[in-house]
């Protein structure tokens, strides 16, 4: 569904993400792991538009998404959840939401999305800034659902989250997968989030993948060693 061949992405001269290739399948969770400043924001950055390749190939599907807007790219099935949320503070939960319908030319948010997140209908006239850390996450998931995407990017999504929602996310994030048949790319360093939601594990380090697991052979200890050092 998502093919990511030797991209290369800098930073005016500095080279962040130096020839990295990656997949991920039709309803695969692929977790890219990594501690802070190794490149996970870059690549998920480089993935929707936002930072432009240097290099490269970024394939969703059969469409060529290099040289593309991120308008574009949401068009062709791609939606993106930044770090940090990003929500509109000011506008309602609702509001939000309508937000991303742009993408689709829709008007009316899906009956499913408010199943999925029934704590965002229950408080869907309540502004967006007086949610808590997780229900913004939960919001902000909700409005790149709206989009139709085919293949989901979360950056961080457990940043500022409390541990004891954690859990939750990661069972929320796999009903969605089975759900909507969806592929879901996460960057993430939490371990024990990446090992309840995914189905395979890469590791960045230096801009450059040095780690691969599947769930059924995952060597923790390995993936502990690159978040630790």
């Amino acid at each position: 569904m998502l093919t990511v061949d030797d991209l290369t992405v800098a930073y005016g001269q500095s080279e962040v993400l130096h020839g990295l290739s990656l997949s991920a399948a039709k309803a695969e969770i692929v977790a890219v792991m990594g501690r802070n400043g190794m490149g996970k924001t870059t690549l998920m950055k480089s993935l929707i538009g936002i930072l432009p390749a240097r290099g490269g190939r970024i394939r969703l599907g059969e469409a060529e998404l290099v040289g593309t807007e991120p308008h574009q790219r949401v068009r062709e099935g791609l939606a993106f959840v930044p770090q940090g949320r990003m929500i509109f503070p000011t506008l309602t939960v609702e509001e939000n939401i309508r937000t991303g319908l742009v993408a689709r030319g829709r008007r009316h948010i899906p009956d499913d999305i408010y199943s999925l997140f029934p704590v965002l209908h229950e408080m869907r006239r309540r502004r967006g800034g007086n949610l808590s850390g997780g229900q913004q996450q939960q919001l902000a998931i909700a409005r790149a659902l709206v989009a139709e995407p085919r293949v989901l990017l979360l950056d961080e999504p457990t940043e500022g989250i409390q541990p004891s929602i954690i859990k939750d996310m990661a069972r929320s994030l796999r009903e969605i997968r089975d759900m909507m048949n969806l592929t879901i790319l996460v960057s993430e360093q939490v371990l024990s989030f990446a090992l309840d939601v995914a189905d395979r594990f890469l590791v960045i380090e230096n801009g450059r993948l040095v780690h691969e697991d599947r769930r059924a052979d995952v060597n923790e200890a390995r993936i502990s060693a690159y978040l630790s050092v």
